[in-house]
């Protein structure tokens, strides 16, 4: 089992009972952070991660999946942790409440960043959390009685910028990957879709996605 593997797995136990609560002191977002980095390992507490993951994309609205900015990672380093191990701990500081004062450096780094990570992240292990795209999609094709092709589309991409910031911006057809099942095709049948895709790599550059038809 790999390094982010195990660390997910062993996360995922510690802050289980954290994870369950109605109001869990541990954030979501931390979670969805570690296992998707890990590829998202069989654990309860990960498919929970990845039932949020999903949901913010299920409309609507269409939220960014994860939102970094909620996972308070300054809280309880070390400066000289890498940027693995720093996330390890975030994880493990699911057993008795999230920011524990021993492991804590100093009070005002009790704060969560505006829309994007509290902590630089332009290091490439972070790189799974920029690799993830969110395609909303809506796109109709028909031809009238007079034989012309109408077609109208609505396609709009949301990524991770360097500190974890989530952007829309309008996209195209060719931009939706192949593993959605959009495939409007060149010819003029009649043709509607309707969905939102979500695709990412893990730690490791393992390829995943998931697809919300409506």
């Amino acid at each position: 089992m790999n390094f982010m593997r195990a660390a997910a797995a062993v996360a995922a136990t510690t802050v289980s009972v954290s994870l369950a609560a109605p109001a869990p002191a541990y954030p979501v977002d931390c979670a969805i952070l570690l296992c998707l980095a890990g590829g998202w390992p069989a654990s309860a507490e990960c498919a929970h991660a990845r039932a949020v993951f999903i949901a913010r994309i299920t409309p609507w609205p269409v939220e960014p999946p994860l939102q970094i900015w909620n996972c308070p990672m300054r809280a309880s380093i070390q400066r000289d942790k890498a940027p693995m191990e720093r996330l390890l701990e975030i994880a493990l500081r699911g057993e008795g409440g999230p920011w524990r004062q021993s492991q804590v450096e100093n009070t005002s780094e009790l704060y969560l960043a505006q829309d994007r990570a509290d902590v630089d992240i332009s290091d490439p292990a972070y790189d799974f959390v920029r690799s993830i795209h969110v395609f909303q999609i809506e796109y109709r094709r028909h031809r009238n009685r007079d034989g012309d092709c109408n077609t109208w589309s609505t396609i709009r991409e949301g990524t991770y910028g360097e500190q974890g910031d989530f952007a829309w911006a309008r996209s195209t057809p060719a931009r939706v990957p192949s593993a959605s099942a959009f495939r409007p095709g060149t010819s003029c049948s009649d043709y509607w879709f309707r969905g939102v895709f979500v695709d990412w790599t893990d730690y490791e550059g393992t390829y995943g996605f998931e697809e919300v038809r409506y």
